[in-house]
């Protein structure tokens, strides 16, 4: 049974004996124990890409589910759709669907994901699973791509033929055909669909067949399919994607491709998951959000101001003539080449009940240092520091 959870929601073990309450979810033993296993080669991870940590909860062993939204497949088929946390409020209300239109709307201002969604994305989150819209997206981009036609290549072939063809391979004619007059043993170009672009996009229309669940995606996948009958499956994906020749007039490929990269597991937007028993689909939910604050912030700078993301210019330590300790602040503008405007965005929710001196709504006093120490750095101490919160 597939389920919706949120960001740091926690699993346990339906064998724990704990009841599901708010934010704490039961999950059949076996997939629990496979949940597990992916926490703890988390921890054993160098690329910081850690989306599972082990925790408890009276006493029982648990897992939580970290600061990633997406889709994450279990290995009997089970699909669990994490959606951000500040969609809880909305799901109170009854609006889940709401929750996962912001997502999908959020998601596509990632842009090295600008093909993760789009314009009609936003009306299939409504009625479907974010699987679902992934899916229904790639078969999309597959559709545009046999629209526009499938490019074709010429091929080196020889073969045993009954009419000559090409050049007559005169020493393997001689070995095969000695008492054949009939044959000739020719090598000659072929023109054909079989080429590494092709079969990849046949391999993933094969493996969404098996994921997608909505009978609208099944049927148009296998309508695409008998567009690829003539070309064979990928047997080595990542052979394949390196083999990848982009001719003129390929531009139509670009979204389908990168689509199958994201199904074949050979790119993940999650470093390491694409390893695991099972695919999955998780986006590191900080990252969304800078890129969504950055998209619509952008369109805001009137002239003669520029917003620059990611700045990494100056360090927090000069120690024996070498730098410490890079300062990268979010967001930050500029007028005419100079610094005006330090921004951090972070993606935690703010209790607006707490308004006391002591509680401070929750906010973290590290993150002022920070955003403090950004302002010394960038600003020499005087300017505008802003923090932007969801």
């Amino acid at each position: 049974m597939d389920k919706t959870i949120y960001e740091y929601d926690v699993l346990v073990s339906s064998k724990s004996g704990l009841r599901e309450i708010d934010g704490m979810h039961s999950v059949p033993d076996k997939i629990f124990k496979w949940l597990e296993r992916q926490a703890l080669r988390g921890t054993e991870s160098h690329n910081g890409s850690v989306w599972l940590r082990l925790t408890q909860r009276s006493g029982r062993p648990a897992v939580q589910v970290l600061n990633y939204v997406g889709v994450i497949q279990a290995p009997n088929g089970t699909q669990y759709e994490v959606l951000p946390k500040i969609g809880k409020t909305l799901s109170e209300l009854g609006d889940e669907s709401r929750v996962r239109q912001l997502l999908v709307e959020m998601l596509r201002c990632l842009g090295g994901f600008r093909y993760v969604l789009t314009d009609s994305a936003s009306l299939s989150a409504t009625r479907m699973p974010l699987l679902e819209v992934f899916i229904g997206e790639f078969l999309r981009s597959v559709e545009h791509v046999i629209k526009r036609g499938l490019r074709g290549d010429y091929t080196i072939r020889e073969d045993n033929l009954f009419a000559l063809r090409g050049k007559l391979m005169i020493s393997q004619h001689l070995r095969q055909n000695l008492t054949r007059a009939d044959r000739f043993y020719s090598q000659f170009d072929e023109f054909t669909t079989n080429r590494p672009v092709n079969r990849l996009l046949r391999t993933a229309l094969e493996k969404t067949l098996l994921l997608a669940r909505s009978q609208e995606n099944q049927s148009l996948a296998r309508e695409l399919a008998f567009a690829f009958a003539d070309v064979p499956l990928s047997d080595q994906p990542a052979l394949d994607f390196q083999r990848i020749r982009f001719d003129r007039g390929m531009d139509h490929y670009e979204s389908a491709l990168a689509w199958t990269r994201l199904i074949l597991n050979n790119e993940s937007p999650l470093t390491g998951v694409g390893q695991h028993e099972a695919p999955s689909l998780l986006f590191p939910m900080e990252q969304v959000f800078e890129a969504y604050v950055s998209k619509h912030l952008s369109r805001k700078i009137t002239a003669g101001y520029s917003l620059k993301t990611q700045a990494s210019s100056k360090y927090l330590v000069n120690h024996r003539e070498c730098q410490w300790f890079r300062m990268k602040p979010d967001l930050l503008v500029q007028q005419n080449g100079r610094n005006r405007l330090v921004l951090d965005t972070k993606w935690k929710l703010i209790d607006r009940e707490k308004d006391s001196g002591s509680q401070k709504y929750g906010l973290s006093q590290a993150d002022f240092y920070q955003l403090h120490a950004y302002g010394q750095s960038y600003l020499n101490g005087a300017g505008d520091l802003a923090l932007i919160y969801p």
